[in-house]
């Protein structure tokens, strides 16, 4: 059991992936500071001169209902920016060098016709190397 787990984490996908994660980690600690430090407050001076930022209050006077729009934006700016680097920075580059590198074989996926008359041909070689022509000929007793 032990030996199957070792198995698994020095499996070249698992290192790869925990790299991916933490490096993912630190790219998304540098666009939630950009989006927090320049993007929150461009879309705060668009909200206008309220202090909290772009949103309302549901119940006037109270912060604690306070419904921030100007985060929900940023947040989705920061969305779209993490998904734009890894679409142009990893997926493009990724199927450019699939296509590149991988070739994919000429005969993809044989018919069962296909692959009826190839077991067909074999059934009748093993006839006739065993004495018994023809392709209605009883099978060798080997072959079930």
């Amino acid at each position: 059991m032990l030996k199957g787990f070792k198995d698994f984490i020095l499996r070249g996908n698992v290192l790869d992936l925990a790299v991916a994660v933490v490096v993912g980690a630190a790219f998304t600690a540098i666009v939630t500071a950009f989006t927090q430090y320049i993007i929150e407050p461009l879309v705060s001076a668009i909200g206008g001169d309220n202090e909290m930022g772009w949103g309302f209050e549901i119940v006037s006077g109270n912060p604690e209902t306070f419904v921030d729009i100007g985060a929900v934006i940023s947040a989705i700016i920061n969305f779209i920016i993490i998904a734009a680097v890894v679409y142009f920075v990893l997926i493009v580059p990724a199927n450019a060098a699939k296509k590149k590198f991988v070739t994919e074989p000429e005969d993809k996926q044989a018919s069962a016709e296909d692959l009826l008359i190839q077991i067909r041909d074999i059934l009748e070689a093993q006839a006739a190397q065993s004495g018994q022509g023809g392709a209605h000929a009883k099978p060798s007793p080997g072959i079930e």
